[in-house]
């Protein structure tokens, strides 16, 4: 049996575990069912997420001219500080920028390799904390639009990391830690224009992944140079694929990829 199709990040659903999706054009396969079976991956061409075009991918699924020219590859996207939809200022697209920036925000404390900051749509909670291979999160302020969102984010980083540590979090390398306890420290450091949307009550939300070995020494796959692997899956984890030989694999790095995916 066999799927074939252009990578673009896993589905998930929340529940205990997590559950994972792989979604192509015509298919899907349900991840969790190929835990301890045997896959092979193939890479076969790329294909820009927004052209369709078989070149080479630069960044975030997009080849190298695409990236540079759609709004969601623009620099607010990463940065959310740098959001002027609200103050009707374009960057690449207004409309697309409204529509993204002009909604509720979060700015959450979560924990995936050690406690970090940041920012997410509304909407997207809890999926952006499950991408993240968060074990548990919190949230700390919900505000009207990504730009109060970012300058949150910017002075909260001061004090506290806003990255991840993917290796760590492959190894399951982490402690538990007292978010609730996280966010009244760092309640003094916010914005007075944010102040206002501090969430006063909220508890921690805790997230258990799909997997049945963690590596102790993750090895990232490069399915391009490769072209070819084969091994056991044993792990899903954020946006990991783990397998038992230690060999990961990004899905969401690999976006724009066209793969061919056999269940031996």
């Amino acid at each position: 049996m066999f799927y074939q199709g252009v990578l673009t990040k896993m589905e998930t659903e929340f529940s205990s575990p997590i559950q994972y999706y792989l979604v192509f054009e015509n298919d899907f396969i349900i991840m969790n069912q190929l835990l301890e079976k045997s896959i092979t991956i193939e890479f076969v061409k790329y294909q820009c997420l927004n052209c369709g075009m078989d070149k080479p991918i630069y960044r975030q699924g997009f080849d190298r001219q695409c990236f540079f020219e759609v709004p969601q590859a623009a620099d607010w996207v990463m940065r959310p500080e740098l959001s002027m939809a609200h103050l009707g200022k374009e960057e690449r697209d207004l409309e697309y920028e409204k529509q993204v920036q002009l909604q509720p925000h979060v700015v959450y404390l979560a924990n995936s390799s050690n406690v970090k900051v940041g920012v997410t749509r509304k909407s997207q909670i809890p999926t952006r904390w499950i991408d993240q291979g968060a074990h548990e999160a919190i949230e700390i302020v919900e505000v009207p639009n990504r730009y109060l969102a970012g300058i949150t984010e910017v002075a909260l980083k001061a004090h506290i990391s806003d990255k991840t540590n993917w290796r760590s979090m492959l190894k399951n390398d982490l402690k538990d830690e007292d978010l609730v306890a996280w966010r009244e420290q760092l309640k003094s450091y916010l914005p007075d224009e944010v102040r206002d949307y501090f969430i006063e009550r909220n508890s921690e939300t805790h997230l258990e992944f799909p997997v049945i070995q963690y590596p102790e020494k993750p090895k990232s796959l490069n399915i391009v140079k490769q072209q070819s692997y084969t091994g056991k899956l044993v792990g899903l984890k954020g946006q990991y694929l783990i397998f038992e030989d230690e060999t990961v694999f990004n899905i969401r790095a690999n976006e724009g990829l066209v793969v061919k995916i056999s269940v031996l």
